[in-house]
Order: structure tokens, then sequence, then C-alpha cells
């Protein structure tokens, strides 16, 4: 059973990339994406449910590490603007983060052998033994490229409580959103100036 629950995922992680590339495809034939102010606009027309499945979404891929954060982080700040993308971003995180340690917390070692392979954990896990993990993981925490969904879970395995793992979310999740937004801003920039491109 857990074998067949592990090559679930491993099915529907491929399964939500196809279905990812061809709602793509359909939007840019539709010209919602190729027309980002359409995109906005389509997106606005539903004023407080947008938000609210985008949140929805952010804890989703948290909980569930088998889809790109990182677009969807992006996608919140173009959409919404950077206070709101900001907010919504921070907020479901947060919200999967919460939910995901506590999973860990519950189900142990095999919740994450569920997404990650055997190798990797044991990696991570041996890392659990130094004095100073606390701060290695509230360091990974702040940074916008470490591997926070894993140290997440590798995290539930300590004795941190739920209440604590809470404080560091709210305190260094917003900062590392932040971080991963100028980022990609900065790498944008860097793009249009190496291959020569021009805004319009």
């Amino acid at each position: 059973m857990y074998k067949f629950a592990k090559k679930a995922i491993e099915w529907l992680g491929i399964a939500i990339l196809i279905i990812s590339a061809i709602l793509v495809i359909w939007l840019f034939k539709d010209g919602t994406l190729s027309d980002f102010d359409a995109f906005k606009n389509w997106v606005s027309q539903y004023k407080v449910l947008s938000p609210l499945i985008f949140i929805l979404i952010q804890i989703i891929q948290v909980v569930l590490p088998i889809i790109p954060g990182g677009v969807t982080t992006i996608v919140g700040f173009a959409v919404f603007g950077f206070w709101q993308g900001l907010l919504y971003n921070s907020i479901g995180i947060i919200i999967g983060s919460i939910i995901l340690f506590s999973l860990v917390q519950h189900f142990g070692r095999k919740f994450i052998l569920l997404f990650t392979k055997e190798e990797t954990f044991k990696r991570y896990e041996a890392k659990l033994e130094s004095p100073g993990y606390e701060r290695l993981f509230i360091l990974c925490m702040l940074s916008p490229v470490s591997p926070a969904d894993l140290m997440v879970m590798v995290t539930g395995l300590t004795n941190m409580s739920l209440k604590k793992f809470s404080i560091i979310m709210l305190i260094t999740k917003p900062i590392s959103v932040i971080g991963y937004n100028l980022i990609w801003e900065l790498g944008g920039k860097w793009a249009y100036y190496l291959f020569g491109f021009t805004k319009k």
C-alpha cells in the first residue's frame, strides 16, 4: 500500500505538470496569457474569490511538494501587485508549512519518503544531529533559494513545538518571499541586458 501511494504521488506530479502545460497553452491560445493585462482582468473578475483560490493553491503546493512553488509565487506578485502579492503568498506558504510540519510530526519518516528519495532524505536527516540545526533551519527559511519544503519536513522530526515552528514561519517566510521576488526581478533585468532585449 505504501509503495503504491509513493508511486501514485510520482504519477500525480507528472499529471499536474502535463495539465499545467495544457492549461498554459490553452490560455495563450485564448489570449489570456499573451496579453498580461487581459490575464489580470481575467483574475480580477473573481474579486474576493481569486485571492482565496490563490492562497489555496499556495497551501496545496507546500503540503504536496510536487508543484513548482516558485512559479506560483511570481504569479502572485505579478497579478496582485507587491503588497497584496506578499500578503497572499505569505499566508498560503505559512499555512501550508504548518500543515506539512504537523503531518510529519504525526506520520514521521514514511510521509517524507513519499515525496523525496531516501538518499536525499538521509543527507538532510544527518543535519539533525548538528548542535546548530535550529539556526540552520531559520537561515534556510529566510533564504529564497533553499529547499524549504524538505527542511520543513525534516524539522518535523525534531522536538520543536508547533508554536515555535509557527513563530519562525511568521517571521521568516515574508522575508524569503520578498527575496524570491527580488531575485526574479533582477534576473529578468540581467536577461534583458545580456541578451540585448529592450522592454516595450
